[in-house]
């Protein structure tokens, strides 16, 4: 084989040098170059291997980066897919929770809680305090405003004081509105009165001013001794113990300017009579009589038609106070006590005998007395 290569080298050399004829006598007078020639066809071949070797090589180069651009593409490829498979991975780290990172937990939550709450409440206080301002200014507007003015006092309950006596205890001012006026001064005005017990006023919107009266009602008519000791002046009295006023005769100018319902009332109530002189009475002043407070605390305690048919009592003496019935039986009742038995007794022995009792003793109620006609 190496013969063979050999002749067709020689061969392949030879071919120029047969194309070029004007080639071939210098070559044949320079045979001693002949080796050079040779020599250089000896090394065209291993120049040509030596290109062959480098194209080999660049493949194997482009080969090798080939290679490395797909294992680096491959690793980022499976770079996710490695950290998810990790993810699932029971060798993960977690974090162990202590009880005292629990701790920390429900602290934050309570801070948490703790907060909204505070801000809640700010919020309940703005809307207090927004309401507030807005209803505070509402009624500066209508405190002044003639919207609600009052054009009408309507009193309710009074029998025995005049309109007259009415319009100077109730002062109105002109112009006043329904919140303007000041109704507990009115109250405390009308309550100053005698007759009153109390009054309550009330507004009604948008005009009106309602006011209504419990009146006291005569629960006896006193006879007192004038200071000359001369003359008796009857004096209402109520339940209560409270002197009304002085009864003036009917037909004079003061009697026309009272109420007639006073002297209605006062025919119709029972008398005190016989009470010591040096009473002074005042009007609106509590009686502080020990007989004529005996004689009201004996007609307070009756309760059965017995008080209606007292028509007058005589208050001396506690001991000895006397009652007088319509039917003209008189009753030795004597202090407010046991009344109840008392009036027991007297019903009982006026039942056992009709029309023949005359006179009553109660005083000591386990020892009655009855004396007929």
């Amino acid at each position: 084989m190496a013969s063979s290569s050999r002749r067709k080298s020689a061969s392949s050399a030879s071919k120029p040098a047969a194309r070029s004829g004007a080639a071939r006598p210098a070559s044949a007078r320079s045979g001693a170059k002949r080796p050079a020639s040779n020599r250089a066809g000896a090394t065209a071949p291993r120049a040509s291997s030596s290109r062959s070797t480098g194209r080999a090589s660049s493949a194997r180069s482009s080969s090798v980066r080939s290679s490395a651009a797909r294992s680096s593409s491959t690793a980022r490829k499976s770079a996710p897919q490695a950290g998810r498979s990790g993810s699932s991975s029971p060798n993960v780290y977690r974090p162990q929770v202590t009880s005292r990172s629990i701790g920390d937990i429900r602290q934050s939550d309570r801070q948490r809680r703790a907060q909204e709450r505070a801000r809640r409440s700010m919020t309940r206080l703005a809307a207090v305090v927004v309401g507030a301002v807005a209803v505070l200014a509402l009624g500066l507007i209508l405190f002044f405003s003639p919207i609600l003015q009052i054009d009408d006092v309507q009193v309710n309950g009074s029998t025995h004081l005049t309109d007259a006596e009415i319009e100077a205890l109730v002062n109105v001012p002109a112009g006043a509105t329904l919140l303007s006026v000041d109704a507990g001064s009115i109250s405390r005005s009308l309550e100053r009165d005698a007759w009153v017990e109390t009054a309550t006023v009330r507004r009604v919107f948008p005009h009106t001013l309602a006011i209504d009266i419990t009146e006291r009602d005569i629960a006896a008519v006193v006879e007192v001794l004038t200071s000359d000791a001369k003359a008796v002046q009857p004096w209402a009295i109520a339940s209560d113990g409270v002197w009304l006023m002085p009864i003036p005769e009917k037909d004079s100018e003061l009697g026309a300017s009272i109420s007639p319902q006073i002297y209605e009332d006062a025919e119709s109530v029972l008398t005190i009579t016989g009470v010591p002189f040096g009473l002074m009475p005042e009007i609106g002043s509590v009686c502080t009589d020990e007989n004529v407070e005996n004689a009201l605390s004996i007609l307070n305690g009756l309760t059965t038609d017995l008080a209606d048919a007292i028509v007058k009592v005589q208050a001396t003496d506690a001991e000895s106070t006397l009652l007088t019935l319509s039917n003209g039986i008189e009753i030795a009742f004597g202090k407010a006590e046991d009344i109840r038995e008392k009036e027991r007794v007297c019903l009982q022995i006026m039942e056992q005998n009709p029309d023949k009792v005359a006179y009553i003793n109660v005083r000591v109620v386990n020892k009655p007395t009855w004396r007929a006609v």
